[in-house]
């Protein structure tokens, strides 16, 4: 912020952007009495500001106006909502109180204006935590659960931080580099998710569309261009794919209206990446919306009344049934309720068809406020309940004393990005449970006594073990014995945070055998590979796992919350995953060393003055010319991440202050990094020499490994190998691409 006296300029721009803000809220408002307090409070943040800029040089006050903007337009919050947007940084950035605003504007509006200062106050602070704990060194992962717990007190306080938020991103360019890294970072590991499991579908969209601008510019540009280029070749085809659906729907008798969408450019991204296709097997590319007013006097249900939309549409043309997609039935736990299915047009485009009640679009636009105002109304569809179950589900876990703050992040993390299955017990109850969930996690969701006394179970009428993985729609019976007790092992594939939790506090009455019982877990794990449990390997497995004692190491194993998946990766380096990098970082800031906190720009890859010590991350292994962050650690040593990277992601989410912004020098490009390059196509004799000649002759460049395999003359493998800059990388994957019969060439995780 700075201070410069306002122009006539300045007070017209504020003044339009109040007049579009009071339009919105004339909408939302109920009565005058509430503009009023709109008003009052816009002139109350106006005088307090004033004269105030941003790092835009813009006037500060257009903020607040903006977030106030969103939090009626986007969000659908009412009147104290709006109020508290409009005021939410006079108390951080000016002399006045959160008494101040009490006395002004009365207890709620000071609450939820105090709630949204104490956020403030806790993001901003990058202050320095002592101790050997990692769980409590995040100071970053406090400040989350500091807002986490607003959930307990007023949702409106996360709604309203969300709008912030997101206005602060779409002003982003404006921050130096490191900065717009950790606000990026925060933005995906918590805030989009968070915007998601709270129904706000239009603000995740525009977060997740910034996040990519800024953290992949390069791929953003292409698949936006793209998508561009598709709606101006296509935008005829779907007009004519949509008037037959108007006409049938019309002669129907139902009310409705039919919105017309492409998806963004990151879910596009997205998809490409997860499911490793191209752009072109994106086939739900689009999509129509057909919202209708439900007949509240028809004898159908709103259901019924989707799938007789559904009847109509799929009369004209055929679908996909292996991507139906029933939400109405089986809402998800956000509240969304659709019935969603993928068409194919007369022009040969799959389009993904979107059907909605005028309820259901409110909840699925406006998520948890349009679920407030039904809910008010004595009106709940079956996404509403789930929208409770989750909240009721995050207060139990905020509440929990023996949560520590790093665990609570991980444990909120996990849950908002994981999705839930639907299964029943054998009297026919429905009950959701999290995606990958074991029967012995269904035991303990029924009953902990359940869970603690269950041997088998049965699902679909078959008798399996205790770690049968659910799917949705299984029928499943728990089988128990009175003299059964929790085992070990279980934490070996329990998934859920409730099971895991119930058996880790039974186990810790029982501390030696649990010692005793990781002990020969771990034995038998490294006689298995081959290696000794000798004092050599425990020493590394006690650096890499951030134990203080052979003892912990030990327990945590026989406990499962120290997992051997990776055992032989944690021997080969000490630092291979997030958390035992952070240990090895606070460990050495215990001790005296303290990371270089500086946004300032770092040197890497090369030898002359200035140039810092790097090690590229195993997790995403970046070369020259990918975007990239780095983590500069108290002995200097910088850690290179990919900027989209998910482990950078999580470290400077929770650890903001570590981030610095690596810059290669020119020597880098004669230093080579091992990449992976995934290619499918049609196969032919000679394919795979006329490959191998390309890479190691034409390109000179050295293969690693080279795999490949072909089924019903079908190809598919990678390469892996060494090159030494992305443009080396872009080039070969294009010609790559031009040898005959090769379909996609793509780079892909190691």
């Amino acid at each position: 912020m700075s201070f410069s006296e306002f122009t006539q300029k300045d007070y017209d721009l504020i003044a339009h952007d109040y007049e579009l803000l009071r339009l919105s809220a004339e909408k939302r408002c109920a009565n005058a009495e509430e503009m009023e307090v709109i008003r009052r409070t816009f002139e109350f943040a106006n005088d307090a500001h004033r004269n105030v800029r941003r790092r835009s040089g813009e006037p500060y006050m257009l903020h607040p106006i903006a977030v106030a903007r969103i939090v009626v337009d986007d969000i659908g919050l009412g009147y104290k909502s709006i109020a508290a947007a409009l005021l939410h940084d006079v108390v951080e950035d000016t002399d006045y109180t959160v008494e101040d605003i009490r006395e002004r504007f009365g207890d709620k509006i000071a609450s939820l204006v105090d709630g949204l200062t104490k956020i403030k106050n806790v993001l901003d602070n990058e202050q320095k935590t002592h101790g050997t704990d990692i769980s409590q060194q995040s100071l970053q992962a406090e400040n989350f659960k500091r807002i986490l717990l607003t959930l307990n007190d007023d949702v409106r306080v996360v709604l309203i931080k969300l709008a912030d938020r997101l206005h602060n991103c779409r002003t982003i360019e404006h921050m130096p580099e490191h900065k717009r890294d950790k606000i990026l970072s925060e933005t995906m590991f918590i805030f989009i998710p968070l915007a998601h499991r709270l129904g706000l579908y239009s603000i995740k969209s525009e977060l997740e569309n910034i996040w990519l601008r800024y953290k992949e510019p390069e791929a953003y540009e292409e698949v936006k261009a793209r998508i561009d280029k598709n709606i101006r070749d296509k935008g005829a085809e779907m007009t004519a794919f949509v008037e037959p659906i108007e006409q049938a729907l019309e002669k129907a008798g139902f009310k409705f209206e039919i919105k017309k969408r492409v998806k963004t450019p990151y879910s596009v991204w997205h998809k490409m990446q997860e499911k490793k296709i191209s752009f072109e097997e994106v086939y739900d590319l689009y999509a129509i919306r057909i919202i209708f007013d439900a007949d509240q006097q028809s004898r159908e249900t709103e259901r019924d009344q989707c799938y007789h939309i559904f009847s109509i549409i799929t009369g004209i043309y055929r679908y996909m049934p292996e991507r139906l997609r029933d939400w109405v039935k089986n809402p998800k736990t956000n509240g969304y309720e659709a019935l969603h299915c993928t068409l194919l047009s007369n022009s040969g485009i799959w389009v993904e068809v979107q059907i909605r009640t005028r309820r259901m679009d409110d909840i699925a636009e406006k998520g948890i406020a349009a679920h407030w105002v039904y809910k008010r109304n004595g009106y709940l569809g079956e996404g509403d309940y789930e929208m409770d179950n989750w909240l009721e589900r995050i207060k139990d876990i905020l509440v929990n004393p023996d949560v520590n703050a790093l665990e609570l992040l991980d444990i909120i993390h996990k849950d908002l990005i994981s999705a839930d299955i639907y299964v029943f017990t054998p009297m026919g109850e429905q009950r959701s449970i999290q995606k990958g969930a074991t029967a012995l996690d269904f035991a303990y969701l029924i009953h902990t006594e359940v869970g603690h006394k269950a041997i088998a179970a049965k699902v679909n009428q078959r008798l399996v073990k205790l770690s049968q993985v659910l799917n949705t729609g299984d029928k499943v019976e728990i089988i128990t014995a009175e003299d059964a007790k929790p085992q070990p092992e279980w934490l070996q594939f329990l998934t859920t945070r409730r099971a895991r939790t119930l058996v880790t506090d039974y186990f810790k009455t029982e501390r030696k055998q649990t010692v005793d019982f990781g002990r020969k877990t771990l034995e038998n794990t490294l006689t298995g590979m081959g290696l000794e449990m000798d004092e050599k390997n425990l020493q590394r497995l006690e650096v890499s796992y951030g134990v203080e004692n052979r003892e912990e190491l030990f327990y945590g194993i026989g406990l499962g919350t120290l997992s051997l998946e990776h055992v032989g990766e944690a021997l080969k380096r000490n630092s291979g995953s997030r958390l035992s990098w952070l240990r090895k970082m606070l460990r050495l800031e215990e001790k005296g060393q303290e990371p270089e906190r500086t946004g300032t720009e770092i040197i890497i890859g090369g030898t002359g003055p200035g140039a810092s010590r790097f090690s590229i991350a195993s997790c995403c292994n970046p070369i020259p010319g990918d975007p990239v962050i780095g983590f500069k650690a108290p002995d200097g040593m910088v850690t290179v991440h990919k900027k989209a990277c998910q482990v950078a992601e999580s470290i400077a989410a929770m650890h903001g202050d570590w981030v610095v912004v690596p810059k290669w020098q020119e020597q880098a490009k004669d230093t080579s990094f091992l990449v992976r390059v995934t290619l499918k196509g049609i196969d032919r004799v000679g394919m795979l020499n006329e490959i191998s000649h390309y890479v190691s002759l034409v390109m000179g460049v050295n293969m690693r490994r080279l795999t490949l395999s072909a089924e019903g003359g079908l190809f598919e493998g990678y390469i892996d190998l060494y090159v030494n800059s992305r443009e080396t990388l872009d080039k070969m994957i294009k010609d790559l691409t031009a040898i005959e019969g090769i379909e996609h060439v793509s780079r892909s995780e190691l």
